[in-house]
């Protein structure tokens, strides 16, 4: 993650704003202060609720941890053709 100074943000607003939310890269903002904040696009932090989300909750991570076991032993949900088709069609 870069790093800069608030003076370096505020010269460079827009040009910084279009690299985070085209390279999907957060950027560091800090102040002379010491204080520092990020600066992310909505689409990105909107994906990092959804991850916190589901690793702060016991059931979804069960039921990936049984998804999990059930790939590794072959034991999945197999589409048929015509499935794969419909999907691959998409």
């Amino acid at each position: 993650m870069d790093s800069i100074s608030v003076n370096q943000f505020r010269d460079n607003l827009k040009t910084y704003v279009e690299q985070t939310v085209s390279k999907h890269e957060p950027i560091k903002v800090t102040r002379r202060a010491g204080d520092a904040f990020i600066v992310m696009s909505a689409d990105d932090w909107e994906r990092e609720q959804e991850t916190l989300h589901v690793l702060q909750s016991n059931s979804l991570m069960q039921q990936i941890a049984e998804s999990m076991n059930t790939h590794k032993s072959n034991k999945g949900h197999k589409p048929s053709q015509e499935q794969l088709d419909e999907i691959i069609n998409l």
